[in-house]
């Protein structure tokens, strides 16, 4: 027999309610000792409320959730440090063991006590602890001389940061983590990515970001109506595990259903029969025994909807020739800009936070002028912006609504709430101040302000912290359904992957173009941050001479030129099938209408022919999109081989 590994968390029957909404439903889930596992649910659903009730923050209504005793639960609360401390000193501080040791150390006078000690402190790596605590705090960004500065210097996000490293150097056995990549940059989820896969203790970590849910984790534990599932491996793994259950469910359900009608027309028909009484009876017992199968009802993501520009431009759309920028005349922060934008660019803007990503967006999109050089684009041309501090700007007491009164003065009511519901702003969200709205629905809010006017470039600076993985999914094919330019700023690399056909990097005070892919990128990045990029959870590589830096770059941007435009017409075929088939679903919700045939045959009939040519376009983009996967996977095969 193997061995079993013992449970680490249990969580039993659990129930709790939040002002009379049921978040736990008898909720049961078990989660092994060492196990990393990703909690994903949709926005709201509760996964935060989780963590609390692990950590003992709040307590539940029924049930339990039991942990070995003398476990060491670390948890990262919203509270970010301030003070006089230095970075590194408040990490090392965090070892609560630790530095009382070391401080009774320096009391001791008892010969045993301070060879106790110092026994003690071998056995927990203390002397080693300065420069486990720098190589933390280095992989989230913070370099040697920063790591000495107080912490009250830091903005907001920067000591969530340090907070982070704090736990992470305290090596708890149950770690619990809720989105950490929210604050931190690509470089930093990179390294949190492979730092998390080598933990040496159990974690379980909320998170949207696809990729590192599929790097660092070994179970996914989904929750959906007030219940638990735990799967095994990775996010892609369970999409796939959890798809396939829905299908058997529907199967197991409609065969069920079939049974239950088959019953209750035998009953309806002999119950009244002396001679098929008994046999009615019986039926009706297993009737009664029969445990019906719920469909399970999954909330519909509203598409994001992006207008595209009503006027094009010639490429360059946009062109920088030896700009420089900054904020003083004595304070640049970039220089030595030759870069051209076309109209239809996706390129993804790479490098550490605090090198000027937010810099150069703002002089490219014309909010801030050149100090030198020259921005060569149409004053014409429309620009859409999008940045997650703007949140907290949007006015507290505006509602939706009101926002599209200011857009759109000029159109009925109707109107204005047609576009917002498309937008998914149904009655109530339309009428709700945005102080009440939740972030992912801000977030909404701010995409459709950004995009209303149909600009011809689309600036998204972190536009996924506030979307679950669904709405991150919806956002990927509005980004390449739209026909304008995008630059786009994101730590999630899915999103980078699937939308951005160039790379571009600010780093060393300039921004050039980047010859690699992202997964060369990583490796970089893991490398510069004391990682080892070549882990051996990576696949080895065949024998043979490696290639120099500067080939591997090349060879990767060919690899990646030769496959984005395959991975691009499957997404837009994709695309196309979801836009045709919500077309034929209203004309059948039209055509439902028995009335319609006798008000106005002509309509009807009418509406009948173009559900068939809607029925044909469908077999004609699925037929793209199964020569665009084949056409991708075998050319992903082909470069995974290479």
């Amino acid at each position: 027999m193997g061995y079993v590994r013992p449970v680490m968390l249990h969580i039993n029957d659990l129930t709790y309610r939040i002002e009379g909404r049921t978040i736990f439903d008898k909720a049961t889930a078990g989660i092994p000792t060492g196990h990393k596992v990703g909690f994903v649910g949709r926005n709201g659903s509760g996964k935060t409320t989780l963590l609390r009730l692990i950590a003992g923050e709040i307590h539940p209504d029924d049930g339990g959730i039991t942990v070995p005793k003398a476990t060491r639960i670390g948890w990262v609360t919203q509270e970010a440090p301030g003070g006089p401390d230095s970075l590194i000193a408040f990490v090392l501080a965090a070892d609560a063991e630790r530095a009382r040791l070391l401080a009774e150390a320096e009391t001791a006078h008892d010969p045993h006590r301070i060879a106790e000690i110092h026994e003690r402190l071998a056995d927990i790596g203390a002397h080693a602890a300065p420069a486990r605590a720098a190589r933390i705090l280095s992989g989230l960004g913070f370099d040697e001389s920063a790591q000495q500065r107080p912490c009250a210097e830091y903005s907001g996000g920067w000591r969530m940061r340090v907070a982070l490293a704090a736990i992470l150097f305290t090596e708890p056995d149950l770690l619990l983590l809720d989105e950490p990549t929210n604050y931190l940059d690509l470089e930093g989820t990179l390294w949190l990515e492979d730092y998390l896969a080598d933990y040496p203790h159990t974690v379980l970590i909320v998170s949207h970001d696809r990729e590192l849910l599929n790097r660092s984790v070994t179970s996914i534990l989904h929750l959906t109506q007030g219940r638990l599932t735990l799967y095994t491996g990775g996010y892609d793994r369970f999409e796939e595990a959890r798809r396939e259950k829905q299908r058997l469910d529907l199967k197991l359900k409609k065969k069920q259903d079939d049974q239950r009608r088959h019953i209750e027309a035998f009953v309806a028909r002999f119950k009244a029969k002396a001679s098929k009484a008994s046999q009615a009876q019986s039926r009706l017992k297993v009737l009664a025994r029969m445990q019906p199968i719920a469909e399970e009802i999954e909330e519909r993501v509203t598409p994001f909807l992006f207008p595209n520009p009503s006027k094009a431009f010639a490429s360059p759309l946009i062109r920088l020739e030896g700009a420089a920028a900054g904020y003083a005349p004595n304070l640049q922060v970039l220089g030595d800009l030759n870069l051209r934008l076309d109209a239809d660019d996706r390129v993804g803007l790479l490098g550490a936070n605090g090198n000027g990503k937010s810099t150069f967006a703002k002089l490219i999109s014309g909010r801030l002028p050149a100090m030198s050089g020259k921005r060569y684009a149409s004053d014409k041309i429309v620009v859409g912006y999008f940045a997650q501090h703007q949140m907290d700007d949007l006015p507290a007491g505006k509602t939706p609504y009101q926002h599209m009164l200011d857009l759109m003065p000029d159109a009925t009511e109707a109107q204005r709430r047609a576009r917002l519901g498309a937008l998914g702003f149904g009655v109530e969200k339309a009428d709700t101040k945005a102080e009440n709205l939740s972030g992912g629905e801000k977030a909404r809010l701010l995409f459709a302000l950004a995009t209303f006017h149909g600009p011809h470039l689309l600036i998204l600076d972190e536009p996924t912290n506030h979307l679950d993985v669904d709405s991150r999914e919806a956002l990927v094919r509005a980004l390449n359904d739209y026909e304008g330019a995008v630059i786009l700023i994101s730590h999630d690399r899915h999103l980078m992957d699937a939308s951005a056909d160039r790379l571009w990097i600010v780093r060393d005070g300039t921004v050039r173009p980047y010859d690699g892919d992202m997964t060369s990128y990583r490796s970089e990045c893991l490398a510069e941050r004391g990682a080892d990029p070549n882990a051996p959870r990576a696949k080895s590589k065949a024998a043979g001479a490696r290639p120099t830096p500067q080939e591997a770059r090349r060879q990767a941007a060919e690899r990646r030129a030769s496959v984005a435009p395959l991975k691009k017409a499957m997404v837009r075929a994709e695309a196309a099938i979801e836009t045709i088939n919500r077309q034929i679903g209203a004309i059948d919700a039209q055509l439902a209408d028995a009335t319609l045939y006798v008000r106005d045959a002509k309509r009807a009939q009418a509406l009948a022919r173009e559900r068939g040519e809607h029925v044909q376009a469908r077999d004609r983009a699925e037929e793209a999109w199964l020569a665009a996967s084949e056409a991708y996977e075998m050319a992903l095969h082909e470069t995974e081989q290479a």
